[in-house]
């Protein structure tokens, strides 16, 4: 990111952070975006909050996460207990609209099931409704295998491309929406609601702005217990990222990038004196690292949730930019922590996470 960029970043969180004195006093409706007391107040309950944005590695994508012939309840039993080991207590999990449109009781069970092996293993989840990332058409029924290689060649957007843009699907995406989050509004062994991953990703930008405003709107009427937020990820992206840092109770962000950058964007979100959680960090060849950025993150008191945990289907060892076409093991792995069996990539990366969550 260079320069001009950021100063761009500041001036949008400096256009707004006047009004953090006034938001403190006040005591915010029911279905209203929380004061800033009522989010200090949130944090603090909570220990440093650290964890991974989790999928299980016999799961290519969401949807094979979470339809009912594929859920995989032994192997997220499994790499949850690693998730715990190493002391995490937060886990950033995906869902699906077109797993929920198959059954939605079903789902919301397999859900339930979800957050009751993940408490066993004292770990909160964060979930994510919609996502502008990767393939365009989610298709229900079995998943397409890896492409060697790649990247998430399997991962698909929710609700997909252009249907995202198409409001006439709102109605049905709202039901979605109210019926989950209603389910778990009250259930502690949520953290929070992440709306919306990344929108005006996939070359959207502003496309994405209507949806991103009526999920704003049902998860204010639902009013869950928890708060809900939408993380900015990308800074020429003004008019989205000004509605997403001004609706969401705790302010959360996707930071790639190498540690003196990474601390600006700290430092400039701070002017809106509410907490912070980083939902996306560590990409080892972009030198976003477990050993620069998560003591960063921790002396910031900034929650560290890093992308990628256990290798497999995913293939998230492998960068964004650099398929391998072979499938052969890249000099340095991209994100992920854990090999398959359980093993870890990093005995110094495991052990300096383990330190920082006082394990």
């Amino acid at each position: 990111m260079n320069f001009g960029k950021k100063i761009i970043l500041f001036l949008l969180v400096a256009s707004v952070a006047f009004s953090v004195q006034a938001q403190k006093k006040q005591t915010a409706p029911a279905g209203s975006r929380w004061s800033v007391e009522k989010a200090d107040n949130w944090y603090k309950k909570h220990k440093w909050i650290t964890g991974a944005d989790y999928i299980p590695a016999t799961a290519i994508n969401q949807l094979e996460m979470w339809q009912a012939d594929t859920f995989d309840p032994q192997t997220i039993d499994k790499e949850l207990g690693w998730a715990e080991s190493i002391g995490f207590n937060t886990m950033r999990v995906f869902l699906h609209s077109v797993a929920w449109k198959q059954d939605p009781e079903g789902f919301k069970k397999r859900v339930d099931q979800y957050l009751g092996i993940a408490a066993k293993h004292h770990i909160q989840t964060m979930f994510v409704f919609f996502d502008d990332c990767w393939n365009k058409v989610p298709v229900a029924g079995k998943q397409p295998a890896p492409k060697t290689g790649i990247h998430n060649s399997g991962w698909v957007q929710d609700p997909g491309q252009p249907a995202s843009e198409n409001q006439a699907l709102f109605p049905e995406l709202e039901k979605y929406v109210k019926d989950v989050m209603t389910r778990f509004a009250h259930d502690e062994r949520i953290l929070l609601w992440d709306l919306y991953n990344e929108p005006g990703n996939s070359d959207k930008g502003n496309k994405s702005m209507p949806l991103l405003q009526q999920v704003f709107k049902w998860a204010r009427d639902v009013n869950p217990d928890q708060p809900i937020s939408a993380g900015i990820w990308k800074w020429d992206l003004e008019e989205l990222n000004a509605f997403q840092i001004m609706n969401s109770d705790i302010i959360t962000y996707h930071d790639y990038e190498e540690p003196q950058w990474h601390l600006r964007v700290i430092q400039m979100l701070k002017t809106h004196n509410r907490p912070l959680i980083c939902t996306e960090y560590m990409a080892r060849t972009r030198n976003s690292r477990f050993s620069n950025i998560m003591p960063l993150l921790k002396k910031e008191n900034v929650g560290a949730i890093n992308w990628g945990f256990v290798s497999g289907k995913t293939n998230t060892i492998y960068a964004w930019d650099t398929p391998i076409a072979d499938g052969g093991q890249p000099v340095e792995w991209f994100h992920d922590i854990f090999k398959a069996e359980g093993t870890p990539y990093r005995q110094d990366e495991v052990e300096l996470i383990k330190k920082l969550n006082g394990k």
